[in-house]
């Protein structure tokens, strides 16, 4: 049996929208001396992005995307490594207290925690604590001088002479999946223990709201990630802890580790379901989160009915939710361009319990393959997908606006074929979700479920479809409405309370962007009763 100690996680994660930012690719800022009187040849911005080349983002550019971030909604950044290091994605870390210098360094950083704070926006760094880079100080000591390094115990060397560079002769010390770029530190030393939790510690005083763990299941040492918890939520108990677990994540979050990690199992399931065939096998390469095979409503309910058991609700409100990172290939590159997939996955990242994390670029249509193809250069506005683009915008302004969507109960309602249906419910805030992943219209009889829910949510708040309304209009669609309509609806969807059929409402439209209508979206309630019909491939809110 699974025994979970009482836990408190972050308020203000449960209430926030992340956005996931790779420093060298978001935004160039001008440097400021002594950084820009260096000579910087640089990899072109649009170009196809390499392992080792450097594009030359900052952290002076994204201070001035705060912005950008603030009117897209978004509360919380999480960066990928900002440390100094010899890699354009800075996990081959040299030195845990500077700023890589590229970036800006130590000025820029605290310019933009200043900056971000002021704004309401939390930052989250990203911890590498498992290896470090060639160019660490105490490893290059032993580089230089051999057996007569006093840090050898840092280390897991195991034998003479060590070959960092020689790839024709074996490391001869534990390098991270046998990276030799990568020295494992030897966290059974208590002086590195120490070392990496005054680290942890050192940059929470400094005023960071959180650490995102690199690989933390590489660290073995009984007891370090709960000492690390213990020490961090000493200095600051709403600092977020979330860890890098793909698979088997229950040890990880019984309330003595981390707040919540990373849900890839919540992508694979929702890319899966939402993509199906469409998703090529060949983006999705080793990377072990399974949004291949397809799967129908039903597989998929079983799915998100295991990971919402899977931890108490306290733990699930915390999740950092993804569908994409730096280390997948981007939707619009899993499925070919399919924008139809990255609107509903959209959607159901968007009405999910737990911190929904957007990958930089997603939200305006930046394709990418698997790394380094996935690490693009942020596009230009006239690049931008203004669909997808406004897909977002309204999906976070409503989860802003509605307190179901953050903390409320997530009730499933039903399936069938491609055709999924769920609830979020908070003290009679009641929410319809449904997506048809289908290439059919999907339609589905829900019995009962006015009295399952209380209520009989019958106006269109979001549609996928195109044109995309704003957050208080809807989409052609016809209702039928019994006379139990709850009061908030709007007075066009209530039935007349002297008739004993239901009536046929108006159809309620927006005035669309385009000569074509979509197709018409049904949602008819008959006394107790829900029937829902959806065009292919669109996801609507009811509220």
């Amino acid at each position: 049996m699974q025994i979970y100690t009482p836990v408190h996680t972050p308020d203000w994660v449960k209430h926030a929208v992340f956005y996931q930012i790779f420093p060298d690719r978001f935004a160039k800022g001008q440097l400021q001396s002594p950084y820009r009187l260096a000579a910087q040849p640089l990899e072109a911005w649009e170009a196809p992005p390499t392992l080792q080349g450097y594009k030359g983002g900052n952290l002076w550019g994204v201070i001035d995307r705060l912005g950008y971030l603030q009117d897209l909604g978004i509360t919380a950044i999480y960066f990928t490594p900002i440390f100094q290091s010899a890699s354009n994605h800075r996990y081959h870390t040299n030195d845990y207290y500077q700023i890589d210098p590229l970036l800006g360094g130590n000025e820029a950083f605290f310019h933009l925690l200043h900056a971000a704070h002021s704004r309401g926006m939390r930052v989250v760094l990203d911890g590498v604590f498992n290896h470090v880079g060639r160019g660490f100080f105490f490893f290059n000591d032993i580089v230089e001088n051999g057996p007569h390094s006093p840090w050898l115990d840092w280390f897991k060397i195991e034998g003479w002479p060590i070959a960092p560079y020689d790839g024709d002769r074996p490391p001869n010390y534990g390098c991270w999946f046998g990276n030799r770029a990568l020295p494992e530190l030897n966290h059974a030393n208590p002086a590195v223990r120490e070392y990496l939790m005054q680290i942890a510690e050192y940059w929470i005083r400094c005023g960071i709201d959180g650490w995102r763990l690199d690989v933390p299941f590489c660290v073995e040492e009984p007891g370090f990630w709960e000492e690390f918890r213990d020490r961090v939520k000493a200095i600051n108990p709403e600092a977020y802890i979330v860890g890098e677990v793909w698979t088997n994540t229950r040890p990880w979050l019984n309330g003595t580790r981390f707040d919540g990690v990373l849900n890839y199992i919540f992508a694979g399931a929702t890319i899966a379901f939402t993509g199906g065939d469409r998703v090529d096998p060949q983006q999705v390469g080793d990377r072990d989160y399974e949004p291949t095979p397809s799967i129908d409503a039903l597989t998929y309910a079983e799915k998100i009915q295991l990971l919402l058991h899977a931890h108490p609700w306290e733990i699930q409100l915390s999740q950092l939710n993804v569908l994409a990172s730096h280390d997948t290939a981007r939707l619009l590159g899993l499925t070919h361009g399919d924008v139809e997939t990255v609107k509903l996955a959209t959607l159901l990242l968007l009405t999910f319990p737990g911190a929904p994390s957007i990958y930089y670029g997603d939200e305006v249509g930046l394709p990418g393959g698997l790394d380094p193809d996935a690490r693009r250069g942020f596009p230009a506005e006239s690049e931008w997908n203004l669909e997808i683009l406004r897909c977002h915008k309204q999906l976070i302004g409503l989860r802003h606006a509605r307190m179901s969507l953050r903390i409320g109960e997530y009730r499933f309602l039903g399936e069938d074929c491609k055709t999924y249906v769920f609830a979020r419910i908070f003290e009679g805030d009641v929410l319809i979700i449904a997506v048809n992943a289908g290439d059919t219209y999907g339609k589905i009889d829900l019995e009962a479920v006015g009295t399952r829910l209380g209520a009989q949510p019958g106006y269109i708040l979001f549609s996928t479809q195109e044109p995309v309304p704003e957050v208080s209009e809807t989409p052609e669609v016809e209702v039928l409405v019994a006379e139990s309509a709850p009061e908030s609806a709007p007075e066009s969807l209530r039935a007349n309370p002297l008739e004993s059929e239901p009536i046929a409402t108006e159809p309620i439209a927006t005035e669309p962007a385009q000569s074509t209508q979509p197709d018409p979206i049904e949602v008819i309630w008959t006394a107790d009763n829900l029937f829902l019909a959806l065009p292919p491939r669109t996801g609507i809110v009811l509220g």
